[in-house]
């Protein structure tokens, strides 16, 4: 994985606290989604994000998965995840706590054009989603922690406006749109129909007819190109789904069977699996 070093994050960094998460919305920032989190045994499973995942190690070192590849990442380091892009995360060697801000595209764009003073064309993006610059790493630690101690206004909000501007002017990069093949696109039609589709209860033989692929094949071609199986990707769907909804106020019973999950347990599972989080918490904030 791009500039994670696996020898430095092996050392063995016992966090003195419980496992513990503090998520909330800042309004300063259009309801951005904030965390504040200790896990010492929570994994995540494989997910992505409508918006994007911006944020640093503060102890410890966590393992994650990025398209495929593995790696560890400690303090230092920068997460720096485009919307969509599949992940994991696991604790290593007792655990680690990190803090992380999730703006979508619209917000991200005028952060950047505020704090740059210059328009941003195109879809703003990072080139390498992990990466370490020491310097950016702890402003924005400093700039995280004001956003949690809800002090100024004016205070909170520069302090991070100038460090979303100095990740993206130094880090930002331009989406490359790969070169499409007719695997690639059969099993984009999998995808396609898998995100118009989420609320049901699709078979494999179904999605293959439609990507025209054998049901071996498109496993094999969906994970190669998504780094996720057709399931897991479908669980995923229905969690981003499932999160607009809370957003909105649904209760999460009938969330649950809106978004194609058997019962709320099985919907609560999936949903702390990706978030960290169960229904209830997030919906409560």
């Amino acid at each position: 994985m791009d500039n994670i070093s696996q020898e430095r994050a092996t050392e063995y960094m016992p966090l003195a606290e419980a496992e513990n998460t503090r998520f909330w919305r800042d309004s300063r920032f259009g309801g951005m989604e904030c965390l504040a989190a200790t896990f010492l045994t929570h994994e995540f499973a494989p997910h992505a994000h409508d918006t994007f995942g911006i944020g640093t190690i503060e102890k410890g070192t966590q393992l994650v998965t990025i398209r495929g590849e593995r790696g560890a990442a400690g303090p230092g380091d920068i997460y720096l995840m485009n919307p969509g892009v599949i992940h994991d995360g696991a604790p290593r060697n007792g655990g680690y706590r990190y803090r992380m801000i999730y703006p979508d595209l619209s917000l991200l764009r005028e952060i950047l054009e505020d704090a740059t003073g210059k328009p941003v064309h195109g879809t703003p993006a990072f080139g390498r989603q992990v990466l370490r610059d020491e310097t950016l790493s702890a402003a924005f630690h400093q700039a995280h922690l004001t956003l949690e101690a809800g002090v100024g206004a004016l205070e909170t909000s520069q302090a991070m406006f100038q460090v979303l501007g100095a990740l993206f002017y130094r880090h930002g990069s331009a989406i490359i749109v790969p070169t499409d093949t007719a695997e690639k696109s059969a099993v984009s039609r999998a995808r396609d129909y898998l995100v118009e589709h989420y609320a049901s209860d699709i078979g494999l033989e179904e999605l293959a007819a439609v990507a025209g692929l054998s049901r071996a094949h498109l496993i094999r071609a969906f994970r190669r190109e998504f780094h996720i199986t057709p399931h897991s990707f479908l669980t995923d769907l229905r969690i981003r789904q499932a999160r607009r909804s809370l957003r909105e106020g649904g209760q999460p019973a009938a969330i649950a069977f809106e978004c194609g999950f058997a019962d709320q347990a099985h919907f609560t599972r999936h949903f702390k699996a990706r978030t960290g989080l169960t229904p209830g918490q997030y919906r409560a904030r």
